[in-house]
């Protein structure tokens, strides 16, 4: 496999991060109530977990 293959197939793998974050954010930005219809999983405020994604990503989970 050539140089720009394997960069082409990077470049595929961080836009489809991207956009999975990004989904997630609009996700975790929903207010509970939605959240909770749609079945999205809400992580309690002392989940570790949770502490990690706000403070990498700016959002409570």
């Amino acid at each position: 496999m050539s140089m720009f293959g394997n960069l082409s197939r990077f470049g595929v793998n961080i836009r489809q991060a991207h956009a999975r974050n990004k989904a997630i954010r609009a996700l975790n930005d929903l207010p509970a109530h939605v959240q909770k219809d749609i079945g999205w999983p809400a992580s309690p405020p002392s989940d570790p977990q949770a502490a990690l994604h706000a403070l990498l990503l700016g959002t409570p989970r």
